[in-house]
């Protein structure tokens, strides 16, 4: 027994022990077990040999791996056994040292005292768990509390542990280890893992890394949620959650109050308007709103309290809201519920908290929503996205240049007021389906238009959604205009302003347009597709 989790060690212990179970253990589990009156032999005494190397090493040692790598129906391991004064083992006991994605934040409370990250890694206990679930044959191997009780449940009713059981649990501690060296290595690949100097040799770089900062290597380990997913994108999808080992999502911590259960869209989508919803709040200062359909928005918008933002983003688009997902950046409270069940049904609704009375209500009227309150957002180290054998890789979305970076190309100076329509239009257009142009007046997404093959599609798409509400706001275009088509269609809308990245070779001809026009032009300088 040798864990860093001591939770149910001690009661584990007891009843091996009044089972008839031998115990060998080491350090703080030994002195634990030891404490609760439980026999129990040191790992020394059964070696013959201390702790070193400040308790780097311990159970490194033939008399620990031999009982656990023994082939007891070798005659000649049984014979190695007799010759080396080696005893079987049955069962291992370990879970490791939590080395999770900030490994500094924790210590090791080992003779010495605190140590730093390196510390961490755990040497003797994967030697231990890899080499009983090798002999799962002969060996059950724990690495899980959770399994103590189903355990414990054998040794009561057999005395033993099944092969089954063995098996399942041997396959469960691989699992583990490799979910801890993933850790270790995504650790290293970081830069955390550098030289605590700073030094190098010259002329080298660090093998972990390529000169972009994305990994050489990349391992993605994730252990599947117990969250029942109905099924994938289509009924005859099977389909399960999976979390990456070492992050903490937010729907992780999320809670739901109502509704059945989520399904594979319903979670897609959910992500979508959560991440929207903040990303808004936090660039305008403004309480946000945000509705999903389909992976895209179909409204969005900010303002001063939650109802107003709430009912202009549902105005934008009524008919796609319906079914759609809600997020918003604040709890809800009783002037928005009012509005809610006012409005179309919606699958979704995420916010960071309920006012008193709240879920009652919406439960009253949409029985079937499913109304979720979460922690925000923490964006993913890199965005992973599977293609066939194998993963592309990129740097997460994020807006760099801000808006005070930006250049205005026309003759027409834009007012304090465009500019602020702008730079919202621009921050919903980063999160809409290329091609995608949005339409913003007054902090309100008025028309969206998603997913084209050609931007003058999109923004025809737009046009026709905002019906006059964005004339004299903002067109936003998430890439260069290639074309001076793209403006017209702008000017259609009645705007005022049109913000896009710039970059296109016909640019003069675009800016050109756009004075003939009267409109004011700003380039942004950074592209924004989303696929």
């Amino acid at each position: 027994m040798s864990v860093y989790d001591k939770a149910g060690i001690v009661d584990l212990a007891r009843e091996l022990a009044d089972a008839g179970w031998d115990l060998v253990s080491s350090g703080g589990t030994a002195g634990a077990i030891a404490e609760a009156g439980v026999p129990v032999t040191d790992v020394a005494d059964l070696t013959g040999q201390p702790a070193i190397l400040g308790h780097r090493v311990m159970t490194l040692h033939p008399k620990v791996h031999g009982g656990l790598l023994a082939d007891r129906d070798d005659p000649g391991h049984v014979a190695d056994m007799e010759a080396h004064g080696i005893e079987p083992i049955d069962l291992v006991v370990s879970n490791l040292y939590p080395f999770g994605s900030d490994p500094a934040d924790f210590t090791h409370g080992g003779p010495g005292g605190t140590a730093g990250p390196v510390d961490l890694i755990d040497i003797g206990g994967p030697a231990m768990i890899r080499a009983a679930a090798k002999n799962h044959a002969h060996v059950a191997v724990v690495v899980d509390p959770a399994d103590y009780g189903p355990v414990l449940d054998e040794v009561r009713a057999t005395g033993s542990i099944s092969a089954g059981t063995r098996r399942s649990l041997a396959a469960k501690a691989f699992a583990a280890t490799a979910a801890y060296d993933t850790a270790v290595a995504a650790w290293f690949a970081s830069g955390d893992g550098a030289d605590p100097t700073g030094a190098a040799e010259p002329g080298t770089t660090d093998a972990a890394t390529a000169d972009d900062g994305l990994p050489a290597a990349l391992r993605i380990e994730a252990v599947r949620e117990p969250v029942a997913l109905r099924y994938g994108e289509n009924p005859h999808q099977a389909a399960a959650l999976y979390r990456t080992v070492g992050a903490e999502p937010w729907w992780a911590g999320a809670k739901q109050h109502s509704g059945v259960a989520l399904s594979y869209l319903n979670l897609y989508d959910a992500d979508a308007a959560w991440l929207l919803a903040h990303d808004l709040a936090r660039a305008s200062g403004q309480v946000a709103c945000a509705i999903i359909k389909h992976a895209n928005p179909c409204g969005a918008a900010v303002a001063d309290t939650l109802a107003d933002a709430y009912q202009r983003a549902l105005e934008c688009d009524p008919r796609s809201a319906f079914g759609g997902i809600v997020a918003t950046s604040v709890p809800i409270d009783g002037a928005t519920v009012e509005r809610m069940v006012a409005g179309p049904m919606t699958d979704v609704v995420v916010a960071p908290g309920y006012d008193v009375g709240v879920v009652d209500a919406l439960v009253t009227k949409r029985k079937s929503t499913r109304l979720l309150e979460a922690p925000a957002p923490v964006p993913d180290p890199l965005h992973v996205r599977p293609v066939t054998g194998g993963y592309l890789v990129q740097q997460p979305h994020a807006f760099v240049a801000g808006a005070d970076g930006w250049r205005v190309v026309t003759k027409r100076q834009p007012t304090d007021a465009e500019r602020a329509d702008a730079a919202l239009a621009f921050r919903i257009c980063g999160w809409v389906k290329s091609n995608a142009i949005v339409l913003v007046k007054d902090g309100v997404a008025w028309g969206i238009g998603a997913g084209q093959q050609n931007r003058v599609e999109a923004g025809q798409i737009a046009t026709a959604k905002a019906d006059g509400r964005a004339a004299g706001g903002a067109c936003a275009s998430d890439a260069f205009y290639p074309f001076p088509d793209g403006v017209e269609a702008a000017a259609d809308a009645g705007v005022a302003v049109v913000v896009q990245p710039g970059g296109s070779v016909r640019d003069d001809e675009v800016i050109a347009r756009a004075d003939e026009l009267g409109l004011a032009m700003l380039f942004t300088g950074e592209r924004h597709f989303l696929h």
